[in-house]
C-alpha cells in the first residue's frame, strides 16, 4: 500500500503563487499539491480566475519540479436553495473541470455546502446540480469527492455517505476530514464506526487534527453570544487535538487504503515549513513504511 501524500498550501497562498508553491512543496518532499481556495485560481462561491498566461505559468512549475496538482478543492454551493446562485456554483465547476482538464488534475475535492436550515431544500439542488455535471465530469474523466463540512447542509458522516450513495456513480466517492470527526460523530465520535461506515465509498482522506468542542459540557471553547448559529473546529498538526490517530491510521492500514491523503494544517503559517515536514514523515510512517 501507498498513498499519494498532498500538500494544501493553504498557509502560504498570501505570499505565493501557484507556480512558486508547487516549488515550495518540492521542497517540502511533496510530490503533490491540493490547491485549496484562493482568489487568483478559484476562490470561494466565484467563477474561477485562470486565463492562459496562468496555465502556462502552471505547467512550467509542474513540469520543472515534478510536483503534480492532484486535486482542486473548490467550495462551491452547488447545493443552494437560491436558484440563482446554484446555477452560478454549476457553472463555476464547468469552468473548474476545464482548468482540471488542461492541467491534468484527476480529482475535485469539494464539499455539500448548501444550508443546514434548509436541509430537505439544499439536497435537491444539490442532486439537480450533480445531475446537470455528470456528463462534465465523465467527459473530462474526472473523479470526485464530497464532504460534509462543518454548516454545510448535512454534517452528519452516515446522512453524508448515504448521499453519496444516492448519486451511485463509480467516480464520486466520500471524503473524511478527519479535523472535522466532532462534527460528523453528531456527539459520538467514533473514528472507526464511521470510516467502516463509508466503506468503499471512502476515497479521500484529509490530515489535520483538532479538539472536541464538545467536551467540557460544551465549554471547551466559548462563542458569544450563547447560542449563536455557527460551527467551531481546527485545522491543527498531529498531535496538538484529540483525533484518535491509532485508530484512524490503523483502520486505513488494515484495509488497504491507497486513495489521497492531504496535510491541511491552517493557522500555524509562523511554523508552516516545520509542521508541513512533520506531518509528511509522519504519514509516511504510518502508511508508506
Amino acid at each position: 500500500m501507498a498513498v499519494k501524500i498532498l500538500l494544501d498550501p493553504s498557509m502560504y497562498h498570501p505570499h505565493l503563487s501557484v507556480a512558486d508553491e508547487l516549488r515550495k512543496a518540492s521542497d517540502l518532499g511533496y510530490s503533490y499539491l491540493e490547491l485549496s481556495p484562493r482568489a487568483d485560481f478559484h476562490e470561494w462561491h466565484h467563477y474561477p480566475k485562470v486565463d492562459r498566461a496562468l496555465l502556462t505559468e502552471t505547467k512550467k512549475a509542474m513540469a520543472e519540479t515534478g510536483v503534480k496538482i492532484w486535486t482542486f478543492n473548490p467550495v462551491y454551493n452547488w447545493s443552494a436553495p437560491d436558484e440563482q446562485d446554484r446555477e452560478h456554483a454549476v457553472r463555476c465547476f464547468r469552468r473548474l473541470l476545464q482548468i482540471a482538464s488542461e492541467l491534468e488534475v484527476p480529482m475535485i475535492a469539494t464539499e455539500f455546502s448548501g444550508d443546514p436550515n434548509q436541509p430537505l431544500r439544499s439536497e435537491a439542488s444539490f442532486y439537480k446540480s450533480i445531475e446537470e455535471l455528470i456528463p462534465d465530469f465523465e467527459r473530462h474523466g474526472i473523479e470526485c469527492t464530497v464532504e460534509a463540512h462543518p454548516y454545510d447542509f448535512v454534517e452528519d458522516n452516515a446522512r453524508a455517505v448515504q448521499i453519496v450513495r444516492g448519486v451511485d456513480k463509480d467516480w464520486f466517492n466520500y471524503e473524511f476530514c478527519c479535523p472535522h470527526m466532532f462534527h460528523l460523530g453528531q456527539g459520538n465520535p467514533d473514528a472507526r464506526a464511521m470510516l467502516e461506515y463509508a466503506g468503499p465509498r471512502l476515497r479521500h482522506v484529509h490530515i489535520a487534527d483538532v479538539f472536541d468542542h464538545l467536551a467540557n459540557v460544551g465549554n471547551r471553547y466559548i462563542v458569544n453570544p450563547p447560542g449563536v448559529d455557527a460551527r467551531i473546529h481546527q485545522h491543527n498538526e498531529i498531535g496538538n487535538g484529540e483525533v484518535p490517530w491509532d485508530t484512524v491510521f490503523g483502520y486505513l492500514r488494515e484495509t488497504d487504503y491507497d486513495g489521497p491523503v492531504s496535510v491541511c494544517v491552517f493557522g500555524w503559517e509562523e511554523d508552516a515549513d516545520a509542521i508541513h515536514v512533520r506531518m509528511r514523515e509522519r504519514i509516511e510512517a504510518e502508511l508508506n513504511a
